[in-house]
């Protein structure tokens, strides 16, 4: 899900352990130097020691430590993220459980648990409190969109391949600069702009050239991906003072019950009897509570490991990590589901990956220019 591109928060290191930057993608993550390669690790290292043991060994300042430390949590960022769509795509599509509110939600309830696991048990990241009524209903703003965008999402793979939803979700990018500019009326450099030309030049070919396009299930992918945006835009506004800002474990932490919360009544509306649904379903094919219990677990590891490879690289390289998923995810989705493609909609899915690699070296570039200092100017004395 994760969705997983918004304002970057600063603070200076050290000033308040509780108060953390927190880029925002998808799921907002929270970027530190700590892990950097060649830098002593973290002190969320136990936790990685958990999946690695054999890597205590090192000594903390081994530069192979590291090096082997951040491999591995780049391989299980790309196979949790690749992994969830095709797990959702063979649920909702394949074996026929035709449920994705209700997805959804297992989702959300799994969050709630590994995060709090995550915060309160392995400290992943310091504990912070929510501490207003009014930070609560920020969040729940938040969460709402959050569920808007990823049963959107999964919806969408019910009609679409994966290959084709991992195009429209490339365009995120432009949502989000459309967004920043009406809501909070920030205009990027011309050049950002135009970089955006080739994301909707390259998914108008894709569309126009998708053999299994369907139009209900294009329209909610673009819910999916505008909703997305949308939530790193609305962080941007909602959590801004100091007292409010929060990682994006905690965050998630927060946000997950409430969101589970929300679709509860939504699924039982749209769907009906899902617990009995789901039950005898299960009856015929005891399989498919392994199947729900390995998709919700791999939906949060995609959270988790979002969070672990900003902050043992940088939110740029997760950048980066992104746009080369989604054309691996497209890959391996027509390789696993057979499903048809056009030398005309890859050529267009590929234009719409290099705009996206345009726009963030654009985005870059802009905010280099922006950061540097402004020469004085000449005085003359007398």
């Amino acid at each position: 899900m994760v969705e997983p591109h918004g304002k970057t928060w600063t603070s200076r290191r050290g000033s308040n352990s509780r108060l953390e930057s927190d880029p925002v993608i998808d799921i907002p993550l929270t970027p530190s130097g700590d892990a950097r390669p060649g830098n002593k690790p973290p002190a969320a290292s136990p936790f990685i020691s958990l999946f690695l043991p054999f890597f205590s060994s090192y000594g903390s300042s081994d530069f192979g430590y590291a090096n082997l430390t951040t491999a591995f949590i780049i391989g299980a960022w790309y196979f949790s993220n690749i992994g969830v769509l095709l797990l959702n795509k063979y649920l909702l599509s394949i074996y026929g459980y035709r449920y994705p509110i209700f997805l959804t939600m297992i989702h959300m309830v799994f969050c709630s648990l590994y995060s709090a696991a995550a915060v309160r048990w392995f400290r992943l990241v310091p504990l912070q409190s929510v501490s207003s009524r009014p930070q609560l209903l920020k969040i729940a703003a938040l969460s709402a969109i959050f569920c808007f965008s990823v049963v959107c999402g999964n919806t969408s793979l019910r009609y679409l391949p994966v290959s084709f939803n991992q195009a429209i979700g490339a365009t995120t990018p432009f949502f989000t600069a459309v967004f920043s500019l009406l809501i909070t009326c920030h205009r990027e450099t011309g050049t950002v702009y135009l970089t955006l030309l080739p994301v909707i030049i390259g998914i108008v070919l894709a569309s126009n050239s998708e053999p299994l396009f369907h139009l209900f299930g294009f329209l909610v992918c673009v819910g999916s991906t505008a909703g997305r945006a949308l939530k790193s835009v609305v962080q941007g506004i909602l959590l801004t003072s100091d007292a409010e800002k929060l990682n994006s474990m905690n965050l998630l932490m927060y946000m997950s019950p409430i969101a589970a919360a929300m679709l509860l009544p939504l699924t039982l509306l749209i769907e009906g009897n899902i617990a009995a649904s789901t039950a005898a379903k299960a009856a015929m094919d005891p399989r498919l509570l392994l199947y729900l219990f390995a998709n919700a677990t791999v939906a949060y590891l995609v959270n988790l490991t979002n969070f672990l490879v900003t902050k043992h690289t940088s939110a740029l390289t997760l950048q980066v990590l992104g746009n080369a998923k989604a054309a691996i995810a497209a890959i391996v989705s027509v390789f696993i589901f057979q499903n048809p493609v056009t030398v005309m909609g890859m050529t267009g899915f590929g234009i719409t990956i290099f705009g996206v690699v345009l726009y963030s070296e654009a985005k870059k570039r802009s905010k280099i220019s922006s950061a540097s200092p402004s020469s004085p100017p000449n005085s003359s004395s007398s």
